[in-house]
């Protein structure tokens, strides 16, 4: 089985061998539809990675400019398993990375050998990944969220109030498009969502009136857009090609568009090799960011001694339907989760009133 699934990496999509290592790497995630999130960040681990071993050993701090540029940089075809580990090491040892940290940069690395390079990773050797510790999630009690939702405001708190009741990802409730929202069967259609896969969950009735009253605003701002010559939104390339005319349509606009224009990154030149086509400028969706500082903020204003994050409202979401009596595969398929034992953790963690053991103290 394992030789059949090399076998077919090999004859995957190539990229074109006389662009820089750089460039191929854009090219191949492009081909494939990675997120410009991910790109990003695989690249800055692959960069890192040839750093470390640039002229046979790693850069140190103490390394005069001018000996940094006697140093020669060796391509990835040249290094293998020893190489690897010897960052992976160094990312534990030295710089201190958690496991997830870790686990991201010898995810890009997997990528830059089999999908770029087409050397199956396979023929490296086995190489450990690192353990991740269980920890205890950080859940909300009802009156918690109640109090949070209650001091935020603006977009913020509809976009936080929007991923309580739906149990949505903060990424995902961003990237809501509004054909995605469906007011008459209640439901939230989440498209490309963690591994790529789309699934739906319920919308809550507190918020259709907010939410169409919300759009309105949004659909004006559209309209504005296109009256000064933009309004096209982003679009995977596959849409672009088959539905030229959609990114300017409305229901393919974000739910939660940013307040300003930007240029579009995919039409940005990146050096002798880039794009050569002009920029374009779009309204991207809010920034998580800004998401992120209001969820903390809020906490600290509603007195809430806990690390409320707005994945904390996901987490609230999945145990309190738990401890509603709602079973778990109903509550794995709300999440995505592609194996029930991730939704057991919030077993865990929910309250049991007469099944748990109870302290000799209360006794």
């Amino acid at each position: 089985m394992e030789a059949a699934n090399t076998s077919k990496r090999g004859e995957g999509f190539r990229p074109n061998p006389k662009l820089r290592l750089r460039e191929q790497v854009r090219e191949v995630m492009r081909f494939k539809q990675f997120s410009l999130r991910t790109e990003e960040a695989y690249w800055v681990w692959i960069r890192q990675f040839l750093a470390f071993h640039r002229g046979g050993g790693p850069l140190t701090p103490a390394l005069s400019p001018e000996g940094a540029r006697e140093k020669t940089w060796r391509h990835p075809r040249e290094m293998g398993k020893p190489e690897i580990e010897a960052f992976l090491s160094h990312l534990t040892t030295h710089k201190k990375v958690a496991a997830a940290t870790q686990n991201q940069a010898l995810n890009a690395l997997v990528f830059l050998y089999r999908e770029v390079l087409h050397q199956p990773f396979d023929e490296l050797g086995a190489v450990e990944r690192p353990l991740r510790r269980p920890k205890v999630l950080v859940v909300l009690s009802k009156g918690e969220v109640q109090r949070l939702l209650t001091v935020m405001e603006g977009t913020p708190a509809l976009i936080a109030r929007l991923l309580y009741g739906t149990g949505l990802r903060l990424m995902e409730g961003l990237r809501l498009r509004v054909k995605d929202l469906d007011f008459e069967r209640n439901q939230v259609v989440v498209h490309d969502g963690k591994g790529f896969k789309d699934r739906v969950t319920m919308l809550p009735d507190k918020l259709k009136l907010e939410l169409q009253q919300h759009l309105e605003r949004v659909k004006i701002l559209h309209e504005q857009d296109l009256a000064a010559g933009c309004g096209a939104v982003w679009l995977p390339g596959a849409l672009r090609t088959k539905y030229p005319k959609a990114e300017r349509e409305w229901i393919w606009q974000w739910v939660f568009p940013a307040k300003g224009l930007a240029v579009d990154p995919e039409t940005r030149p990146h050096g002798a090799h880039g794009v050569a086509r002009p920029t374009i400028l779009r309204r991207h969706h809010v920034n998580e960011m800004n998401v992120q500082r209001a969820v903390k903020a809020a906490a600290v204003r509603a007195g809430i001694a806990k690390a409320v994050t707005p994945h904390t409202l996901r987490h609230s979401f999945a145990t309190h339907l738990l401890e509603n009596g709602y079973d778990i595969r109903t509550v794995q398929d709300l999440l995505g989760h592609k194996d029930v034992s991730t939704t057991q953790i919030y077993t865990h963690v929910m309250q049991k009133p007469g099944l748990g053991v109870r302290s000799p103290l209360d006794t």
